[in-house]
């Protein structure tokens, strides 16, 4: 895992895992922040982000895997909570513009609920 634990003060998500933007928060633990989405796309729509701030995906690397098992764990975890787990659930990192992440910090979008189709689009 990367040094790097600071909060950017411009990153939404980061001033969401802070406390300073209200959200409706279903987890939290060391690691991890996870809230309801506020424009969710299917009846169960969860994002989970790291508290420390990493931009993407791409930044990631193996020595990241700890942080990245807690974040599976919690989304498991949740999809249990939910009542999503026997019918299957999706989550989702998007990377970069086109792959259309909007918020520049890592999260996983828990998503169930209702049936996907496959691509996504």
């Amino acid at each position: 895992m990367t040094t790097e634990t600071r909060a950017d003060p411009d990153c939404l998500f980061c001033r969401i895992a802070a406390g300073t933007i209200p959200s409706d928060i279903v987890h939290q633990d060391d690691l991890i922040v996870a809230f309801r989405d506020i424009a969710p796309r299917a009846p169960t729509h969860i994002l989970l982000i790291p508290r420390r701030h990493i931009p993407s995906a791409a930044e990631l690397t193996e020595a990241d895997g700890p942080l990245l098992g807690r974040l599976f764990g919690v989304a498991a975890d949740l999809a249990r909570s939910a009542g999503i787990a026997h019918d299957g659930y999706r989550l989702v990192s998007n990377v970069g513009r086109w792959g259309g992440q909007t918020v520049d910090h890592l999260h996983v979008h828990l998503m169930g609920g209702r049936a996907f189709d496959w691509p996504p689009g």
